[in-house]
């Protein structure tokens, strides 16, 4: 399959701190890749990173084309999109307004087909199309981030913690809507400490430690590695659980 984003020697620094070091990844056109590792390890400043937000040394391109010369608008525009992990939602506007600034750079009239879309994802949003997004629960207010994300019709979808503080029900929701997505043609790069749900809804994986990759292939078999299952999936490597 061919990289529909590419990632090659990636280094990202806070000042003379590097938390990112000679990172490459890529994620292919209808492929959910995730990235596991403890806090700390560098993986939301790599999404962060790809997105604009952070100054990144090294080449990060989306459909072949390269992503530095672009601000963050321009990479929304080019089809690439990031939930970040605290959702950072208009607290005071209602539902449908959060929405409708997800497709501020989307075609002429294709803010309706949008809206059809992400209602049909997420029936609960609207239901609650008027209410404040402030007022909303927690995994509503997840519904609501991926559902801005998706009003702008990314080809990548990054996911940062979409579990984080939700209900384990809720949570299979979530997942259960990013294995949707990747149906419909919407690539998924997913940052999740929940690396149990993470490695079974994932094509392949990425396990980071320390701003590096030190482990990378398909979920089923970095699921099936004895270091990653007593480091990050609660099992020994006997199989006993050690929660």
């Amino acid at each position: 399959m061919s990289a529909l984003l590419s990632v090659t020697d990636a280094h990202v620094a806070y000042g003379k701190v590097e938390a990112v070091r000679a990172v490459s990844l890529d994620v292919a056109e209808n492929e959910i890749v995730t990235i596991i590792g403890a806090n700390g390890a560098g993986k939301t400043t790599l999404l962060n990173a790809v997105m604009g937000i952070l100054p990144l040394k090294g080449r990060a391109a989306l459909a072949g084309e390269d992503l530095a010369p672009l601000e963050i608008e321009d990479r929304v525009a080019s089809g690439l999109s990031l939930v970040p992990e605290h959702r950072e939602l208009f607290a005071a506007m209602n539902v449908e307004d959060n929405l409708e600034l997800g497709a501020f750079r989307a075609a002429k009239g294709q803010s309706k087909n949008s809206f059809e879309r992400v209602y049909t994802l997420f029936p609960r949003l609207k239901e609650r199309r008027k209410q404040l997004a402030g007022t909303l629960s927690g995994g509503e207010q997840q519904m609501l981030a991926m559902g801005r994300a998706l009003m702008g019709a990314p080809k990548l979808l990054m996911l940062d913690e979409p579990s984080l503080g939700l209900a384990p029900i809720i949570v299979a929701d979530i997942f259960r809507t990013i294995g949707e997505l990747r149906a419909s043609g919407v690539s998924v790069l997913l940052v999740e400490q929940n690396a149990q749900a993470a490695l079974k809804i994932a094509d392949r994986a990425y396990v980071m430690e320390l701003g590096e990759f030190i482990l990378s292939g398909q979920a089923a078999d970095i699921a099936a590695n004895a270091r990653v299952a007593a480091s990050y999936l609660g099992f020994t490597h006997e199989g006993e659980s050690r929660i």
